[in-house]
This record gives structure tokens, C-alpha cells and sequence, in this order.
């Protein structure tokens, strides 16, 4: 039985739909904070079972008789060693046969914030002793183009990486390869470097806007600092902003580029391109 935890979030969603093609639902465990919110995926047959972080009891009786665990990392800003913890710690209690973990593109010596709870994690999970596979995930071209609506509004994407290469993929991408981590034989003890095929700058993000919109839209680079006063004044929590601005220039400086294709070989086809994606974006 295959389990995944965050399973009402974007990326679980799309992992268990990719599971569905070739697993049957009964097979398949949503782990989830607020069970009511994956109603659909019970009307599908999938099980859906009460996972909250928080509470260990809850990760105990969700993972009972599950053999193949996708531990989703946390949305929590920062906190979330101990909660991953949590999960594993159940996760070896349950005889779990091989853990799947969510963690950030060259995560062992990134410089970005962003990376020290996956890092943390990792270790975490390597000395628990449980057989694992470890997902280090690149940026979601999404979350590049959440900014499309207002970089259409004002004429300009804002960011803090300067000329640094995002070798993005599409977040169903990261699901499909995640699905074959967890079916595939022989994953434990792997490390995979995932990120798209195809890598870009912010300002290319934004001529290729230009080019699908017929809108002028240009790149602004900004100081660390100043990014961030971008998206706190959009709403975001300072921390947060904090930690963005910072995977910023990270990016500036190599820490999420990857050419090593193994996020394709994994996935058995390309990843989803920059101008596919843009192109569904401006379609809505």
C-alpha cells in the first residue's frame, strides 16, 4: 500500500492522480491534515486517512499497513524538522519498506535558507535507518508565474536573482516522478537531482511573456532587501519574504540550475517547457 502525506495540497494531488493511472485506488492511503477536504479523492476509492503533523497518533494510525511512504515536505515556514521527524519516526514504527522524501535541489550544499530544514531532514531520515529514496526538487516554473497576473499589470517581473538560470519544471513533472519513485524496484538509497530540461533567466522569463502576450514586460532586479519589502507589501509574512528573497540569490549564484537530466530519465519523457507553460498560464 503506497501512503502520501500532504495529499489535499497541490503537488499530493497531482502525485496520487499519477498513481491512479496505474495503481488501484484502494491501494493508495491520502494522508491528510483535514481528511474533509479529500471528500473527491474517497468518491475515487482512494483511502484517506487522518495525518496531522502535529500529532503523532494521528501519523501512527495512518500509516498502519502502508509499505511505501512520499513524505511531502511541510509548508511550514520554518519549524518543519520536527514535524518531518514526526513522520518518520512513524514511518519506522509502521516497518515502512522505503521512504520517499520532497527536498530541494542540491540540497546537501545549497546556500539558500530555504535548503537547512531539507538538509536536516535528510539526515534525519539517513539515521533513522529506514530504506529511502531522496527527491531533491528544483523551483516550479508555478511559482514563477504566480507573478504573471501583476508582471502583466505593471510591465515588469521583480526578483532579486540577476542573471541566474532556474532549470524549473512544471509541478506535474515532480509528481510524475515521485509516482515512479514510490512503484519502481530498486530506488532505496538513491539521490535524485530534479530539474527541468530547459533553464532561464528571469529577464528570458519575461521576453517570453512578452513574446505570448504581445505586452511589454520586462525584468527589475532588486537587492535582497528590497525584493523582500516587494512581497511583504504584497501580503506575504516577513519571514517568508525573507526566505524567497534569499532562494533568490541563491539562484544568482548557481543553486538552482541543473543540466543533469534526471529528472527526464526518471519521468521517461521531457519535462513541460518554459513556453508550454507560459502559454497555459496566459490562457488561465
Amino acid at each position: 500500500m503506497y501512503a502520501i502525506t500532504g495529499a489535499t495540497g497541490q503537488l499530493g494531488r497531482l502525485v496520487i492522480d499519477t498513481l491512479l493511472k496505474t495503481v488501484p485506488a484502494g491501494r493508495i492511503v491520502a494522508a491528510a491534515r483535514n481528511p474533509a477536504k479529500a471528500r473527491d479523492l474517497a468518491e475515487r476509492g482512494v483511502i484517506v486517512r487522518e495525518a496531522d503533523y502535529t500529532r503523532p497518533d494521528t501519523l501512527r494510525t495512518a500509516l498502519a499497513g502502508v509499505d511505501k511512504l512520499l513524505l511531502i515536505s511541510s509548508t511550514e515556514v520554518s519549524g518543519r524538522v520536527p514535524l518531518h521527524r514526526a513522520v518518520i519516526e512513524a514511518a519506522r514504527q509502521a516497518g515502512v519498506s522505503l521512504l520517499a522524501y520532497t527536498s530541494m535541489l542540491h540540497a546537501g550544499t545549497s546556500p539558500a535558507r530555504l535548503a537547512i530544514e531539507h538538509r536536516q531532514t535528510e539526515e534525519a531520515i539517513s539515521a533513522s535507518g529506514l530504506p529511502a529514496v531522496i527527491l531533491r526538487n528544483g523551483w516550479y516554473i508555478e511559482n514563477h508565474l504566480m507573478a504573471l497576473p501583476v508582471a502583466l499589470e505593471h510591465g515588469a517581473f521583480v526578483g532579486a536573482a540577476g542573471n541566474g538560470r532556474f532549470s524549473s519544471a512544471a509541478r506535474a513533472d515532480y509528481a510524475a516522478a515521485a509516482a515512479v519513485a514510490l512503484t519502481a524496484e530498486d530506488q532505496a538509497g538513491r539521490t535524485y537531482e530534479l530539474a527541468g530540461d530547459g533553464a532561464f533567466t528571469m529577464a528570458e522569463l519575461a521576453a517570453e511573456v512578452s513574446r505570448q502576450s504581445g505586452k511589454a514586460v520586462a525584468y527589475n532586479d532588486l537587492s535582497a532587501e528590497a525584493y523582500a519589502g516587494v512581497l511583504t507589501g504584497a501580503g506575504l509574512p516577513a519571514d517568508l519574504a525573507a526566505l524567497l528573497a534569499d532562494a533568490d540569490v541563491a539562484a544568482s549564484r548557481g543553486a538552482l540550475f541543473d543540466d543533469g537530466g534526471a529528472l527526464s530519465r526518471l519521468i521517461g519523457r521531457p519535462t513541460a517547457s518554459l513556453e508550454s507553460r507560459v502559454a497555459a498560464a496566459l490562457r488561465g
